[in-house]
């Protein structure tokens, strides 16, 4: 599904990538999407913060409700995701030809959707959660496999400069 949903996106979309010829402004631009991505776990930092407080444990440091489990992994793992996410993508951005720099701001958005997908799937049960996961692991091994392919086979005389 993610394959389907990036082409039809990259298809359809009409938007370009700006004209980026060096690293460091590609690196400016993948940073600037990034920020993007960050909404879903600064939303999910909002809710857990908010279920801890309306929650009626009496012990702070005691055992944790489900509702206020649920959002504190969430916003775990997505902080987690999101570290491996960022850097993958600031090197996929160095070895994208120009054309599919649109893939930058695609991909952010797949990821922050996903997330979101993701979260709303583990509050129902945590037997749903596994899509709204894949469509978020799935395109960062991708990401991860282009960009060892990139540094190992494209150019291995570049991969310590």
């Amino acid at each position: 599904l993610c394959p389907c949903l990036i082409y039809g996106a990259y298809i359809f979309l009409p938007f370009d990538a700006p004209l980026l010829p060096t690293v460091s402004a590609r690196l400016v631009y993948t940073l600037r999407c990034a920020t993007f991505a960050t909404f879903p776990i600064v939303l999910g930092m909002i809710v857990s913060g908010i279920s801890r407080l309306c929650s009626s444990a009496l012990e702070p440091f005691g055992e944790l409700q489900r509702e206020v489990e649920i959002h504190r992994t969430y916003v775990s793992q997505s902080v987690h995701l999101f570290i491996l996410y960022f850097f993958n993508m600031a090197v996929l951005a160095t070895y994208l030809p120009q054309e599919l720099l649109k893939l930058i701001p695609l991909l952010t958005g797949l990821f922050a959707i996903s997330r979101l997908i993701f979260w709303m799937s583990y509050a129902i049960g945590r037997s749903f959660r596994a899509f709204g996961f894949s469509m978020t692991f799935l395109p960062l091994l991708a990401m991860l496999l282009w960009n060892l392919y990139g540094m190992f086979v494209l150019e291995p005389e570049n991969l310590l400069s």
